[in-house]
């Protein structure tokens, strides 16, 4: 609390009549009347100082005996009676003036951290300087700031809050430069004084500052957090004062069930395949608060930490999401395609679920996750190139080749579950489909049932496609990749083209006949087969969780399938023998019948040499006629 100091106003004189000699004002006493404020004092007032719709019905002499600026007002005018002043333009307005007037009628006032930067603010507005007086407005103000204020966590975050109504004054005077220092000094020390550690430290810090700075407006919080980030804080903890705070200041950044925190859990989105999208995108970024929203997204993008991160996948999606939707200038929408990149083997199915903003006849932007799928290609290249993102384990010899070799396999699973997802929107097109799927190097994917559960799911969305536009999807999908369990059901899949059931079949025999190899080589007790069988369970455990959740509600028809199609093998091998055998009958039938007409023929011509024998050809008696002696014949096997 700080009073000022009375002073006798008797022997006082102003020349032009500005102040009558006789009249001294002292009252310790302020009176509101309506709209109104009144000097408890016998003297009447004989100025009037008009605040927007407040008035003060005052004294000149108190005010002009501290403040420069009332000198020169009253002096400066040609109105040699003037009575009433418009100080529309003071900082703080009629509630700083209130405190201004008390002061100059030496009425105690108490200092706070609410009030002391409008109240600094009038004092430098009014110049009420120490060559008017010793201990004067501004040189009381400055020091509650500098001793009070400076020194205390809340004092400082109090009066950082109330510097936004008065700009660009508390910047000028270095209130707002002075309290986010203090800020950031307390924040990167604890108690005992001693700094923080810095990035690569593993010793324990506390991130109870960060709700603190959510009440800053957005210029402060930068500000404040441009200082921490100076002094070598932890880029972790600024990445989460910044996810903080856009979760406190952007609607639409909280999931459903979180309750507003950093930490989310497994709280989901109110989207999915069936989400409406409610908001009109050119009315919104006109409006007032989509302004507002692109001004905070724009701040919080320029400041996040460049280290891989810093920040979540999760909370880089939906600030992409709500980028997109405001209209963001489109190199910070680059940049957070980028970011996201960067760590797209952290992301979520629902993250990734981007309502598409630009076009009102398909559901997701997919052009968009193309986009960040081909970031991620391009990082995932450069650091294999260049080592050093993949800390190296003692669980893996690779170090960072078999760790980005991992993160593939997981953006691999998560494109076709959004694949599987979008499959589903009847207006998407199959180019757009087929580019995304193949978008993926061949060695992501160790197993190819998810991209072959999304195929299913558009095939069976798009009833209408050609033989030849289903075989154009399809060529996407390795046949050789699939598991046993697909591939029965792709091989009694009607909606498949031709040609692929024939090569899903084709895979199938081949991976029974390297079933029956691997049995056999097991019996006969080679040392080395016990390494198969990690082979074999390596093989299983890849396989996409999404397809394996996918399937569960279809074994029993699998199994069928499974029982009929080995009913069905049976009974064509009983068919093959039994059509083998009819073919044996139908070669012997022939043989019979073939060697009865030679015989026929043999006969004919025997009777015909008889009768050729008896008879005369030269017309002689038949009594000269030696009888013939029939002699038998030798006849050959063929006839030449």
């Amino acid at each position: 609390m700080w009073d000022s100091d009375s002073e006798s106003v008797a022997t006082r004189n102003y020349n032009n009549g500005v102040l009558d000699t006789n009249h001294g004002a002292q009252s310790d006493k302020f009176e509101q009347r309506g709209q109104s404020w009144h000097v408890a004092t016998d003297i009447p007032s004989d100025l009037m100082i008009q605040i927007g719709e407040i008035s003060f019905h005052l004294h000149k002499f108190p005010l002009l005996s501290k403040s420069g600026k009332m000198n020169r007002i009253i002096y400066e005018s040609r109105d040699m009676d003037l009575q009433k002043v418009i100080l529309d333009d003071l900082p703080g307005g009629a509630e700083s003036f209130e405190l201004v007037a008390k002061f100059c009628y030496g009425i105690a006032i108490d200092l706070t951290a609410t009030v002391i930067a409008g109240l600094r603010c009038a004092a430098e507005y009014l110049e009420m300087t120490e060559d008017l007086e010793e201990g004067n407005l501004i040189f009381k103000t400055e020091a509650y700031l500098n001793y009070v204020v400076l020194s205390s966590w809340n004092d400082s975050l109090l009066v950082l809050k109330s510097c936004e109504k008065f700009s660009p004054w508390a910047e000028n005077l270095q209130i707002v430069r002075r309290c986010s220092e203090s800020v950031a000094w307390k924040t990167c020390t604890d108690s005992t004084g001693v700094p923080y550690p810095s990035v690569n430290s593993n010793r324990a810090v506390h991130d109870w500052w960060c709700e603190d700075l959510s009440v800053l407006n957005i210029g402060h919080f930068v500000r404040v957090l441009s200082a921490i980030k100076v002094k070598g804080m932890n880029p972790k903890l600024v990445g989460r004062a910044i996810m903080c705070y856009a979760m406190q200041s952007l609607p639409g950044m909280v999931k459903e069930g979180s309750s507003g925190s950093v930490e989310e859990g497994s709280s989901k989105w109110n989207g999915g395949l069936h989400m409406v999208v409610a908001v009109n995108k050119g009315d919104h970024c006109s409006s007032p608060q989509g302004k507002r929203q692109r001004t905070i997204i724009e701040s919080l993008v320029s400041i996040i930490p460049p280290q891989r991160d810093s920040v979540t996948c999760s909370f880089l999606l939906r600030l992409l999401r709500i980028a997109i939707m405001v209209n963001v200038a489109q190199a910070l929408v680059t940049e957070l395609e980028k970011r996201v990149g960067m760590q797209l083997d952290e992301a979520t199915l629902e993250d990734l679920l981007i309502p598409c903003y630009t076009r009102s006849d398909i559901l997701y932007d997919v052009d968009l996750v193309h986009r960040i799928l081909e970031h991620f290609l391009i990082q995932e290249q450069m650091e294999i190139s260049t080592p050093g993102r993949y800390p190296m384990d003692e669980n893996n010899v690779g170090g960072h080749m078999g760790n980005a070799s991992n993160a593939k396999t997981i953006v691999a699973r998560l494109i076709d579950s959004y694949l599987a997802e979008i499959s589903r929107d009847k207006n998407l097109s199959l180019t757009k489909f087929q580019v995304l799927a193949g978008a993926l190097p061949e060695s992501a994917r160790s197993c190819d049932d998810g991209i072959y559960r999304a195929i299913d799911s558009y095939l069976k969305t798009h009833p209408l496609l050609s033989e030849h536009e289903r075989r154009r999807l399809c060529r996407v999908m390795d046949c050789q990749k699939l598991s046993m369990d697909a591939c029965t059901h792709a091989a009694q899949n009607e909606r498949l083209p031709v040609r692929t059931i024939v090569q899903v079949i084709l895979s199938e025999q081949i991976k029974l006949s390297n079933s029956l190899a691997s049995a056999t080589f097991r019996d006969s007790s080679n040392p080395h087969f016990q390494q198969v069988i990690p082979n074999r369970k390596t093989s299983l455990e890849e396989t996409p969780q999404s397809f394996q959740d996918g399937w569960e509600t279809a074994k029993k028809d699998i199994n069928t399938l499974k029982f009929d199609l080995e009913t069905v093998k049976t009974k064509y091998l009983e068919l093959q023998h039994d059509m083998e055998g009819i073919q044996r009958q139908c070669d012997k039938v022939t043989k019979i019948k073939h060697q009865s007409a030679w015989s026929s023929g043999w006969k004919k011509l025997s009777k015909m040499t008889k009768v050729t024998t008896i008879e005369n050809p030269a017309g002689g008696s038949r009594s000269n006629v030696e009888p013939t002696v029939k002699t038998p014949r030798r006849w050959r096997n063929s006839v030449s």
